[in-house]
């Protein structure tokens, strides 16, 4: 049996390829910089007002100033500042060539085509060229993903298309007569699959491309041919189900005639112990326990760092410092363990948790609190580092 670290190192070092794709920047959001982003302009692009005011020369004393122009934003200055004179301009417009200083309008007065200055205005505001980025500096790094600020700066750049990592697709396959699919009637012995939905979620929230294959029944035939057909299309594997040691569990050995190489079995890690990690060539495969919370805390733990890693983007666990409120206290301490927690206001409340099926304790949780093997207790009062859902 594998170590939760061990199992970590294990499919850290599966190798990845990241592709690349480029898409218009208006279909870009929330996807992963395949290349770093490197300005093409200065930015200011050129020397600029901060504010609605008068461009003048900054040490000239004249008591009052012929305004010569009105400069708009997007409309080049025609004219050149010179003493005694300036340039009515708005936010956002170009400097006139002479021009070192706007004076604000709030500390001016204009009257019969001349301007005074009446209050102190400290400032020169001014946006000077390249204050921002320098032509050639890198904004962006691979791996970023893009929201709607990085899509604005991209956007403000001039960039129409974006190099972007192409999502890998990862096929779902869920195990078990005793699964119905929502919205049907259940049998007798029967039970919803919640695997598949809650599995493409994830994937979604990865940035992954999920593709349901459906169910298999528990018979090996079934399996084996259920996880050919899926490596034609896919890039990884989830199976649900039938990774344990039961009659009727038959993924490991179908994994393994498929071709792919079992890399472990089992991780010392609660919920989730029955976790298969398998590799053909570049394509990966996963075999989870059928139990809901396991399916999702592997993912969580396990799958999601791979597929962030054929994104490109390196994979750094949310973690947030809190106060546990209540003791947590276990009989057995020989495998890691993921509670989960609610984290609110610096405190984390532990979920009511009645074990790897409770979902209702999962959906009102927003982090794992991480036990690690061989420790029983952690007293109440005590920091605790959660991971962040």
């Amino acid at each position: 049996m594998f170590s939760v670290e061990e199992a970590e190192k294990a499919i850290a070092a599966f190798p990845v390829t990241v592709r690349m794709e480029s898409v218009p920047l208006r279909s870009a959001h929330d996807r992963f910089l395949a290349q770093d982003i490197v300005s093409p302009i200065a930015m200011p692009e050129f020397d600029k007002s901060a504010m609605d005011g008068y461009a003048i020369i900054s040490r000239d004393p004249s008591p009052s100033f012929a305004v010569i122009e009105v400069i708009a934003a997007g409309i080049p200055p025609r004219l050149a500042i010179t003493p005694g004179r300036c340039a009515k301009i708005m936010t956002g417009a170009m400097l006139p060539p002479g021009a070192d200083r706007v004076v604000k309008r709030e500390c001016t007065v204009e009257e019969n085509g001349f301007m005074s200055i009446i209050a102190e205005d400290a400032n020169d505001n001014i946006r000077r060229r390249g204050e921002d980025l320098q032509a050639g500096q890198r904004v962006l790094e691979r791996g970023t993903r893009l929201r709607a600020a990085q899509i604005a700066l991209l956007a403000s750049l001039g960039l129409a298309e974006v190099p972007v990592a192409t999502p890998p697709r990862v096929g779902i396959l869920t195990t078990g007569n005793e699964l119905v699919a929502p919205g049907s009637p259940l049998g007798p012995g029967q039970i919803y699959d919640s695997n598949s939905h809650s599995l493409s979620a994830q994937l979604r929230e990865t940035g992954a491309e999920p593709v349901v294959l459906g169910g298999v029944a528990d018979d090996p035939h079934s399996t084996e041919r259920a996880i050919a057909s899926g490596l034609e299309t896919c890039d990884v594997l989830i199976l649900s189900g039938g990774v344990s040691a039961g009659d009727f569990d038959f993924v490991p050995a179908a994994m393994k005639k498929s071709g792919f190489t079992l890399h472990f079995e089992k991780i010392a890690v609660q919920p989730g112990m029955p976790t298969v990690f398998a590799s053909r060539g570049q394509q990966a495969a996963f075999g989870l326990p059928g139990n809901p919370v396991s399916t999702f805390v592997i993912f969580e733990i396990f799958i999601k760092p791979l597929l962030l890693r054929l994104l490109g983007h390196a994979c750094r666990p949310g973690l947030q410092p809190a106060v546990l409120a209540a003791a947590f206290q276990r009989s057995r301490a020989e495998r890691t363990l993921f509670v989960p927690v609610h984290v609110a206001a610096g405190r984390a409340e532990l979920v009511s948790y009645h074990g790897s099926a409770h979902l209702h304790a999962l959906s009102r949780a927003n982090g794992l609190l991480r036990v690690p093997a061989g420790q029983n207790a952690i007293p109440a009062g005590s920091t605790v580092d959660v991971r962040l859902l």
